[in-house]
């Protein structure tokens, strides 16, 4: 835990404000939102739960893939390695950046949420868990589409949103489950953004159609999932990626 402590702290000062985390992590979900959200006669509070969904799954999904590229390209990567340090130590101190990046900006579309949107805390347990739950899984995420071996962050970013984007459109951010035709409510069970915002609905007292303990069981199962495999991929790609 020291190690990934030391490994996030480094991330911290390094990587929060470079320009594709910036760009990818906090603007482009920002005018993507008021794209959708301005000129549509809907409630506010019907916005909530995508908005703060949305915020969630491109902030903290931002930080790790661009983390391993430039430190490839800068030859950090080789000198932590030999640190000794262990690769899931090096792993888990990006996802633990990632996490806080998602947990500490989180605050900005909760605030509009209820605040300016006039929406209110039914359950605030859900909202909680919610939030806690889908930083870590889209942290995880984000570490995942980090494993292929490049020193080039616009390439892991394209391939980041080539992966994000489709998961938005059919995981109920800007459409209810429950007005998708069957083959999109099909399909919405495989992102794990689906399950926060339905997990965010249950919390803003709207109407959900997956129960709030499905949705923390999808995501700490894909949770489980991302780890085990970005590891997996990671072990295996590391000689390659030290060799650029």
């Amino acid at each position: 835990m020291r190690q990934c402590w030391a490994i996030a702290k480094k991330n911290i000062r390094i990587y929060y404000l470079k320009g594709p985390v910036i760009i990818f992590g906090i603007l482009f979900p920002t005018f993507l939102f008021l794209a959708f959200a301005i000129g549509r006669n809907v409630p506010g509070e019907s916005l909530v739960p995508g908005l703060i969904g949305m915020a969630l799954f491109f902030i903290a999904s931002a930080t790790t893939p661009a983390i391993l590229p430039f430190e490839t390209r800068t030859r950090t990567l080789e000198r932590l390695l030999v640190a000794p340090l262990p690769l899931s130590a090096l792993i888990g101190g990006d996802v633990l950046s990632a996490f806080l990046y998602g947990l500490f900006l989180s605050v900005i579309p909760i605030a509009i949420s209820f605040g300016a949107l006039g929406a209110s805390a039914v359950q605030p347990l859900a909202i909680i868990a919610a939030v806690g739950l889908s930083a870590l899984c889209f942290a995880l995420l984000g570490t995942l589409l980090s494993t292929p071996p490049t020193d080039q962050p616009s390439s892991i970013m394209t391939l980041s949103n080539l992966v994000r984007l489709p998961l938005i459109f059919f995981s109920g951010v800007f459409v209810p489950i429950a007005r998708m035709p069957q083959w999109g409510q099909w399909l919405s069970r495989i992102s794990p953004l689906t399950y926060t915002t339905e997990l965010l609905r249950t919390g803003v007292g709207q109407q959900a159609q997956i129960g709030p303990w499905w949705c923390v069981a999808a995501l700490l199962g894909f949770s489980v999932a991302f780890w085990t495999i970005s590891l997996s991929l990671h072990r295996r790609n590391m000689s390659r990626r030290l060799a650029l």
